[in-house]
């Protein structure tokens, strides 16, 4: 099994994600090849919380220009995870 270090990237510090906290729901961007399973151990061990269930998204990077040049932005994946008790601390006093 993977590290989970290497399966959650960073939370997201949002204002929808806030929201979300309050009901027990927390966000973070993941690796893209992670699966459901892996992503669910990964917050379990990292974090000392009991996941109930992860929902997921793969999110399209959007194409930026700046002048003459173009890119784009990287493709991301992104969790929701809903846990049965407690909390997740990063997300609390934010």
């Amino acid at each position: 099994m993977r590290n989970p270090a290497d399966i959650i990237i960073k939370p997201v510090i949002s204002e929808k994600s806030m929201d979300l906290s309050a009901n027990g729901k927390y966000v973070f961007f993941v690796d893209k090849k992670a699966t459901k399973i892996e992503i669910k151990h990964a917050v379990e061990e990292h974090f000392n919380v009991k996941v109930d269930k992860v929902n997921t998204a793969n999110l399209k990077g959007k194409w930026k220009r700046q002048g003459k040049t173009e890119g784009k932005r990287p493709d991301r994946k992104k969790a929701i995870v809903s846990l049965k008790e407690g909390s997740i601390q990063i997300f609390e006093g934010v």
